[in-house]
């Protein structure tokens, strides 16, 4: 289906939970964080229900999020459910890794069609910080595990922040160098905490990026559903991958809605608007009016988001990374 602006929306995030085994300052950083009762989630059933929805609309492929979806009991099940409705081409997932190794085989079996791994830096000390867990050893046994797995698309996602990994860019990116690991450099957005931090934008990353490697060239091929860029240096087996929404503004061509755990569908991250469909799916509505407030919320969809700070109030864990 087509937005009121021309744009084709093709793909759903989906957030599971908005529970979380690390801490990360930018994310949900306080220990006592509020997160939603058990009961206010959507269901399995709820969001299979969506789900079946989806293909009528023109969405087909599915992404998987948080907080951390491995945290939530039966994923598994939940991506095999989802690879079963007709018309869904596509099912990810987006992960922090701390529980990848474990599960690996179960998101094998389910199906999975691709898993993008969360980090931002290699060193302990930083990771520790950042997180306000020590728990990157789990996370660099749940990237090997998926290195020697047979899930097709594997990605490694990266938040550029100068206070904290701005000298270790290059060596991230060098993950991709010998490995079917695609490394995305994604942009600070501020939502939330987000705000407080200083974003690295692309130009920059590119430059320290080309200053290590050598010139980059734009890669070839098809390496996703979003909006990165991709590019490949000189010999790397991988390719670098680039999601600028701030320096370089890509709502003309965003693909995406999303719906936050408690079941609201959001067809913009910076703005607060949208539709509960929780409040829909629990007081008997039909495949019809389903349907109606799915395509409503698409055909709503804003030309943009905002030129700076986010006018949606909400963390990002209770949105869906």
């Amino acid at each position: 289906m087509k937005d009121k602006y021309e744009r084709n929306i093709d793909y759903m995030r989906i957030s599971v939970t908005d529970r979380c085994n690390l801490r990360c300052r930018y994310c949900m950083p306080d220990e006592q964080v509020p997160v939603l009762p058990d009961g206010e989630l959507l269901s399995f059933e709820e969001i299979e229900r969506v789900c079946r929805i989806l293909p009528k609309v023109g969405i087909r492929r599915i992404k998987l999020t948080g907080g951390e979806p491995l945290v939530r009991k039966g994923i598994a099940e939940l991506i095999t459910r989802l690879k079963k409705v007709e018309g869904i081409e596509q099912v990810t997932l987006t992960t922090n890794g701390t529980l990848l190794a474990e599960r690996i085989k179960e998101l094998e079996a389910a199906g999975i069609d691709g898993i993008n791994v969360s980090l931002d830096t290699l060193d302990p000390e930083r990771f520790g910080h950042l997180t306000q867990r020590r728990r990157l050893e789990d996370v660099l046994r749940g990237i090997e595990a998926l290195q020697t797995s047979d899930i097709p698309r594997i990605k490694l996602n990266c938040v550029p922040m100068e206070e904290i990994n701005g000298d270790e860019l290059a060596r991230l990116a060098a993950l991709a160098k010998d490995s079917r690991l695609a490394v995305r450099f994604i942009e600070m957005m501020p939502v939330g905490n987000g705000q407080q931090w200083t974003m690295i934008p692309e130009q920059t990353v590119k430059d320290r990026l080309t200053a290590a490697f050598g010139p980059m060239t734009p890669a070839k091929g098809s390496f996703g559903s979003g909006p990165a860029a991709y590019y490949m240096l000189p010999g790397f087996r991988s390719p670098v991958g680039f999601i600028s929404a701030m320096s370089h503004m890509f709502c003309s061509s965003c693909n995406r809605i999303r719906l936050t755990p408690d079941g609201f569908l959001k067809s913009c991250l910076f703005f607060g608007g949208g539709t509960d469909l929780k409040h829909l799916l629990r007081s008997g509505a039909d495949e019809e009016l389903l349907d109606a407030a799915v395509r409503e919320t698409i055909w709503e969809k804003p030309r943009q988001h905002p030129d700076g700070q986010a006018e949606e109030n909400r963390k990002m864990y209770q949105i869906g990374g």
